[in-house]
This record gives structure tokens, sequence and C-alpha cells, in this order.
């Protein structure tokens, strides 16, 4: 495939050594291993691993032959990108990591649209939601590579993703290399001095962009994937092979190049830092970004999916072998942030008749211009979203305040798409939950993603099937973000050279994670969290202890 020249251009060592599903001549780990690499894959439902899991020969392969937790769980309610990352090396839900949502409203900033992102500091002088600083200050709690630091200072924490809130929310505030893509180039805080190999690949994604990319070749599994969908507009999805035209950075995100970028610049920076080559364990963070914007251009369900999960298996392939060449010991984990729903259009094909998009008239700042109108009121009087967090302008009297909470509660109610509407006073009442997540209340969902400093008065559930996009034309097709398991659903996988594999389909959650990780190289959890250590130890061992 032409995509590939980017990845091996970008550092000589990735075309000098070839995919590989497993290492020769395995031996029983005895020591914490010298580098831990966690692996965020955006998107990567519970779903998209048991249907490509078979059709998967290397990188996911030797990951697949360690331990393998399939029923994996972002718990809470609020399944965005954002929060998700939030748990995945806090070992805590969006409910203490302040992470509620990719972005919130808040009704007393200066700005017009009154969001505040979740991932920047709003305070900076004429910033607003799309064009910010990026920050770490709304993440709440310490992440792994903090504790990592506090056992041992010298330990190295290094995150590299094709967002910045996944680079962030995994890397947490005290890091010594974080990357993200904004669109154009790599980046970082400002201030920060450009390793040489960001400067490579930020010049070698830039001569690829600038050239067109080929349709890829479509393998035999993935053709019967491969029909177009339409949705109107003369707009159809299903059947791409990521061709582009020369210079279009928005194709090039939404195809499986986007994570050989990513990855070649994580595996560059590890190789040129001599990660966990030296006496102390430190910590690689990749967040492979394309999976996502695959699902939200194209859909889950066509040939688009099925070439990027072939393509990222290949990658992540020669990530490992890069990796192996270094002889370092390392252990890997691998998970998602959120799962993800196929477009409506295609369910309603594929046997869910139920599948529909959302009716406009729940959004929030329409209903809130109607209620307003109604009941003689100025100004904006809702916020948020109608799969989400809906807030009241505070500056309503508690009188006006009522009576629209109430007038919002009835018409959300009485729709046929919503399944639930909670009360900020209901979902602070519920306690958290203590059961597998598999059994939560939709209340106890809600809950693990309520924050009170930026949670919303009201908090809507749509009913299944329901996606809250009203029109594909526009933007994206399709999406994540409900109460429902499509979307917590994601695999956990563990691996480390030597170590016997097993296979355990009860649910565990992502802030399992941390505390495992923890766990494997003896590092202290220094605060309370929400998670458990997972032993990882097939037989009578117990890597926990």
């Amino acid at each position: 495939m032409k995509f590939a020249s980017t990845f091996a251009a970008a550092i000589a060592l990735f075309a000098a050594v070839p995919s590989s599903a497993q290492e020769a001549a395995p031996t029983a780990p005895r020591t914490p291993p010298k580098l831990v690499v966690v692996i965020s894959v955006d998107q990567f439902s519970a779903d998209l691993f048991a249907e490509y899991r078979a059709q998967f020969t290397q990188g996911f392969a030797r990951l697949m032959s360690g331990a393998v937790f399939p029923a994996g769980y972002q718990s809470h309610a609020a399944t965005e990108t954002c929060p998700g990352h939030s748990t995945i090396l806090t070992g805590d839900h969006p409910s203490r990591t302040g992470i509620i949502a990719n972005d919130w409203t808040d009704f007393n900033t200066a700005r017009t649209d009154k969001t505040v992102y979740c991932a920047e500091d709003e305070s900076v002088p004429g910033s607003d939601s799309s064009n910010y600083t990026v920050s770490d200050k709304h993440l709440k709690v310490p992440t792994l590579g903090e504790w990592m630091k506090l056992a041992d200072p010298q330990s190295r924490v290094v995150s590299v993703a094709g967002k910045d809130r996944a680079a962030v929310m995994m890397g947490g505030h005290k890091v010594d290399e974080l990357w993200w893509w904004n669109g154009k180039a790599f980046v970082s805080y400002a201030g920060r001095a450009e390793p040489a190999m960001v400067t490579r690949m930020n010049a070698s994604t830039a001569a690829r962009i600038a050239e067109a990319q080929e349709p890829l070749n479509l393998p035999a599994f993935c053709q019967a994937r491969s029909r177009a969908i339409p949705l109107g507009a003369g707009k159809t999805v299903g059947d791409g092979r990521f061709a582009r035209p020369a210079g279009s950075s928005g194709q090039f995100r939404a195809s499986p190049e986007f994570d050989d970028a990513i990855l070649a610049l994580g595996a560059g920076i590890a190789t040129d830092m001599k990660l966990g080559q030296g006496a102390h364990t430190d910590l690689l963070i990749l967040g492979a970004s394309a999976t996502d914007y695959v699902g939200h251009t194209y859909g889950t369900e066509g040939s688009e999916m099925c070439l990027q999960l072939f393509s990222l298996d290949q990658t992540l392939g020669r990530l490992f072998a890069v990796l192996d060449k270094t002889g370092v010991d390392y252990a890997v984990v691998l998970t998602a942030d959120h799962g993800g729903h196929d477009l409506p259009e295609r369910n309603r094909e594929h046997a869910a008749p139920m599948a529909e998009r959302i009716d406009p008239a729940l959004n929030p700042f329409a209903m809130g211009k109607d209620i307003g109108a109604k009941m003689g009121l100025t100004g904006r009087v809702l916020g948020g979203s109608a799969a989400g967090d809906i807030y009241i302008d505070p500056k309503l009297t508690k009188a006006q305040h009522d009576a629209v909470q109430a007038e919002v509660i009835k018409r959300y109610s009485a729709h046929p798409q919503v399944q639930a509407i909670f009360t900020r006073a209901q979902i602070m009442a519920t306690a958290p939950a203590t059961t597998p997540p598999e059994t939560w209340t939709l209340l106890e969902r809600a809950r693990a993603s309520f924050d009170p400093q930026h949670s919303g008065d009201l908090v809507a559930a749509l009913k299944p099937r329901v996606t809250p996009i009203a029109d594909p034309t526009r933007g994206s097709v399709a999406t994540h973000g409900s109460f429902w398991d499509y979307d917590r659903r994601v695999p956990i996988l563990f691996w480390q050279k030597g170590m016997t594999g097993f296979e355990q389909p009860l649910s565990v959650e992502t802030v399992d994670i941390a505390p495992t990780l923890a766990g494997l190289i003896h590092v202290p959890v220094p605060v309370a969290i929400d998670g458990r250590c997972l032993d990882l130890d097939a037989g009578a061992g117990d890597t926990c202890k």
C-alpha cells in the first residue's frame, strides 16, 4: 500500500523491520518491564474487535496472545473522547476526573457560545472553544505517569496522539514529551523544544499530504462490506478506499495514513530517548485517532472501517517490531476511549429497522428559544446537548429556573426518542455503582459522568439506536456518546513477552488499567481510585501483589 511510505520514511528503522505478530523464543517474565506502552484506539468498540479479531494477523494478533478482556467497559454515560481518555490512566471515572464531556456549557463565561473545551485554559484572553490554548487544568486527578514519577522521579513519560485531548488526558500533568496533531503538524505546549524526530515527522507528513493518495487495495474479507449507502444530497458512504486529492489534510486524518504517522512518531521519540533502556521504568502513551475519524466520516460497517482496521493491525505489527529491536523488556495495553454506533441508514438495512436520526426539535438551543418566547424570557435559556447535559441559564430567578426545568422535563419525557431525563438532584442522590458495569442502571451510568462543577442541570438519555446527528449530508454520518453498551464496551488487551495468555469474558473497566499497570511495575497507587488491579498471571501467581 502506498500510504506505508509515510510510515517508513519517517524513521529509517521502520523500513528495516518487518511487521510481525510474534517475537521468537518467549521466556517467562521475572522482573517488571522497563517500558510500559499504552495504546488507545479511538472508537475501537468491543463490537469491532469481535467482528475483526479472526482477521488480525499482525499487531493485534500478538496482543491477543496475552491477557484478553473482550468485555471492557467505559462504564459512564458520557461516552466521548475526553471523558474516556481521562479514565484510562487515572483509575477514575469522569465524576472524579472532572472530565464530563468533550466540552460543556458555562453561562458565566464571556464567550458568545458559552462553551468550554475539556483540554483548554479558557482564561487565556481572546480564546474560544474552537481557538483555544491546550491545557491539563481541567483534569482533577493524577495519572499513572505521575504515580511513576512520584515513586521514581527519573521515570520518563511520553504522550503522542492524534488529538490534543487524548494526549493530555492520558499523559497528565507531568510529561517529558507531549505531542498532538493540530490539523497541520504535530505540536505541543508553547515554549517546548521540538525534538528532531518531530521535525522529521512533520516534514514527512507534509510531503505525504501534498501527494494524492491512490485507492487502497481491498482485502478479500472486506469486499462483502463494500457497498454504497445513499445519505441524501448525492452523498454516499460505505464503498470507499481512501483515495484522496493532493493537499487534503482532512481526508488524511480520516484514513490509515494518520495512525501510521502517530505511531511512527511515538516509536521514533521512544527510540531517540532510549525509553526503557536505562535503570528506570518509562511510559510511552500512544493515541491512535484515525479509527474515530473513519467512524464519524464513513460509519463502522463499510469498506472504510474494514480497511482501517486491516491497516492498523499491520501498523501495530511494525511498531512492536521496532520495540523488539531495541531489546527492551516492555509491556503493552491496548484499549479504547469509547465504542461506536453505525449510521442508521445502514443499520436499517442490517435488521435494525428501529435505527433513526434525532429529531432536531430536541436541540436544547432551539427548545430554549421556544420556551423562552412562551415564558417571556430574554437571552439564551438553554445550552448543552440533546444527548447529554442540558444547562439552564443560572441568571434566571429560582421560580423561572424551576418553570423552565419542568417544561424541559415535560417535553423530553413525552418525546418518543427519549429514554429518560434526570435532574441534577436525582443524579447527586444516586450512590456510585459497585456492581459489574453491565448491571448499572441509567442513573448509575449518569452518576459516573457527573461532576457538580461542570455538569448540567439535566441529563438526557436518548433511546437505543437513535443517532444524535440530524443531517448526515453536512458533516459526520455516525457517532457515539450514548448511555448504551455499543458505546460503553471496549476491548482491553495486555501483553508482555513470555506471559501466559488467557481470556476473561467477564466484564472489567477501563478504570482498572492504571492500577493493573501499577501492580505490574511495582508502583504504589498514591490516591484512592475507582478501579482495581487485574491479576495478569494466568496461574497461581498474582501481578497485583
